[in-house]
C-alpha cells in the first residue's frame, strides 16, 4: 500500500502546480509587454525608436497607462487568489471591468487617429494603413467580448480565469509584434501571410495550453474553444482587412 500511494502521488498533479499556472502566465505576459514596449517605457518613444507623434502624444500616453494598468491587474488578481484575499480580488475586478471599458474607447480612438496620421504609402505587415486599422479595431472588440463573458461567469472560477487570459492574449500582439527577435522566426513564411502580427502571440497561447494540459491530461473546454475562436478570428482579421467591405467600414470610421 505505501508503494501504491507513492505511485499515485507521482501521477497526480501538485495542487500548487495548478494554482501557480495563472500567476506564472500573467507574469510572463507582463514581461513580454515590457519587452515589446521597452522604447516607450524606457525612453518615451514609439517603436522602433521614433518620437511620439505630437498630435496623438497624449492619447498614446493615456493608452499606455491604461494597458499597463490592465496588465498589472492581470498579475495581481491571481496572486490575490493564491493568497486567499478574495475581497480585494473582487474589488479590483470591478475596477478592471471599468478599465476594460476605458481601454475599448482609447483603443478605438488611437487606431483611428494613428491611421489618419499615417503616410498613404505606409505598409504594416503587408497591409496599407487603412487595411491595418482592422487589427486594432477588431482585436479590441474581441478583447471586450472575452471580458464581458469573463465578468458574467465570475462565479465560475475556471471559466472566469480562462476568459480573462484570452482577453489579454487578444491584445498582446501589439506588444509581442514589436519584439523583433520573435517575429524574425516566422517572417516570410505562410504563418506571416495567414496570421500577420498575431502569430507569435497565438504560439505563446498554444504553449500555455500545453503547459496546462500536461499535469492532468485535460483542459477546460471554455479555454480550448475560446483559444480556437481567437485563432480563427485573428486569421479572419488579416483576410477581412483586404476586402472592399472593410475598406467601406474603415472609410466610415476615418470620417
Amino acid at each position: 500500500m505505501p508503494m501504491l500511494e507513492k505511485l499515485m502521488a507521482k501521477e497526480l498533479p501538485s495542487p500548487n502546480y495548478r494554482r501557480l499556472f495563472y500567476p506564472g502566465v500573467s507574469v510572463l505576459l507582463l514581461i513580454l509587454m515590457f519587452l515589446g514596449f521597452r522604447q516607450f517605457y524606457l525612453y518615451g518613444k514609439a517603436y522602433p525608436g521614433r518620437e511620439l507623434a505630437p498630435p496623438i502624444r497624449t492619447l498614446l500616453i493615456l493608452h499606455g497607462i491604461g494597458m499597463t494598468s490592465w496588465m498589472v491587474l492581470f498579475v495581481a488578481q491571481p496572486l490575490l487568489i493564491l493568497a486567499g484575499n478574495r475581497r480585494v480580488h473582487r474589488l479590483l475586478g470591478r475596477i478592471g471591468a471599468g478599465l476594460a471599458a476605458v481601454m475599448v474607447v482609447l483603443s478605438f480612438r488611437l487606431g483611428i487617429e494613428s491611421t489618419l496620421l499615417s503616410p498613404p504609402d505606409l505598409r504594416i505587415w503587408g497591409l496599407a494603413s487603412k487595411q491595418f486599422l482592422a487589427v486594432p479595431i477588431i482585436s479590441i472588440l474581441i478583447f471586450s467580448g472575452f471580458v464581458i463573458l469573463g465578468v458574467s461567469k465570475r462565479r465560475q472560477p475556471e471559466v472566469h480565469r480562462s476568459m480573462m487570459l484570452l482577453a489579454t492574449l487578444a491584445v498582446m500582439s501589439a506588444a509581442v509584434s514589436r519584439i523583433d527577435f520573435l517575429n524574425s522566426l516566422y517572417q516570410g513564411t505562410i504563418w506571416e501571410a495567414v496570421f500577420g502580427p498575431f502569430f507569435t502571440t497565438l504560439a505563446i497561447g498554444a504553449l500555455f495550453l500545453a503547459v496546462k494540459w500536461l499535469p492532468t491530461r485535460s483542459l477546460n473546454p471554455w479555454l480550448v474553444w475560446g483559444y480556437g475562436g481567437l485563432v480563427l478570428s485573428d486569421a479572419l482579421i488579416m483576410q477581412l482587412a483586404t476586402t472592399g467591405v472593410w475598406d467601406l467600414f474603415a472609410t466610415f470610421l476615418l470620417q
